[in-house]
């Protein structure tokens, strides 16, 4: 089995994203066979805000940790952190994981896409087994957020040679089917509230990442904590120091 496989089971491949190893851990422990990152996790637990390169160096490091998880590995670099094609390949090359997603915008703007499928083409010539997840961002800022233009920029990057393609912020019912069937790799969505992965599964999706969404439900989980220590409520449950203690030993 490859990390690749994964995409062409009955359901859509659940990818949830981690921010640092203890999170990858418990998702590791949950049973997911695949775990990703989340830029924004990594960007904000360094105190840096999403899209903005800050991320580079951080993947490096998270990237090495993760590695030891008996699970694939796909982390979230941006745009490659660079305009060079050649430089973004050297760093994923470096990464060592199977995945990775690339995204196709700058400065939360979409890039030219000629010159995106030559980093995408870059990327999969010097790392062929890595699962090339590119990511088009039409529908996250809402530009050029067409059927046409998504499935034109897809198919670019496919030919180019992405093995998959992910397009955040997209959640017509309509639209994902239209560019699920017109797109020749496994498409891959955020969750999408009110559609389950057997419905979206039905409309051609083949993999669901859960985004930030992880980390910025921990964030509210640990406020809450904090506020009900503060204003005499009860507790919530959580799991034993000993027994987060011992899953973190199972992966020395």
């Amino acid at each position: 089995m490859s990390f690749g496989s994964l995409h062409h089971a009955d359901l859509p491949l659940l990818l949830p994203n981690a921010w640092d190893m203890a999170s990858a851990i418990g998702f590791v422990e949950a049973g997911f066979p695949a775990v990703g990152t989340t830029s924004f996790g990594v960007a904000t637990s360094a105190g840096h805000p999403d899209g903005d390169g800050s991320t580079r160096d951080d993947n490096l490091v998270l990237a090495r940790r993760l590695r030891r998880l008996p699970v694939y590995v796909s982390v979230d670099i941006e745009d490659g952190y660079s305009d060079d094609p050649a430089e973004v390949a050297a760093y994923v090359a470096e990464l060592g994981v199977d995945g990775v997603n690339l995204e196709d915008s700058a400065a939360a703007r979409l890039v030219e896409p000629a010159g995106h499928a030559t980093k995408l083409a870059a990327v999969k010539d010097r790392n062929p087994d890595v699962f090339l997840n590119a990511r088009v961002d039409t529908y996250w800022f809402d530009e050029d957020a067409t059927v046409e233009a998504t499935v034109a920029r897809a198919r670019a990057f496919v030919e180019a040679g992405a093995d998959g393609v992910f397009v955040p912020g997209l959640t017509d019912v309509d639209a994902i089917r239209e560019i699920a069937a017109a797109v020749p790799a496994p498409l891959n969505l955020l969750v999408t509230p009110g559609l389950s992965l057997r419905e979206l599964a039905d409309l051609g999706v083949r993999r669901v990442s859960t985004g930030s969404l992880p980390h910025r439900a921990a964030v509210d989980a640990a406020v809450r904590v904090a506020t009900a220590v503060r204003d005499g409520e009860p507790l919530p449950t959580a799991t034993s120091y000993a027994d987060a203690q011992a899953a973190v030993r199972r992966y020395p």
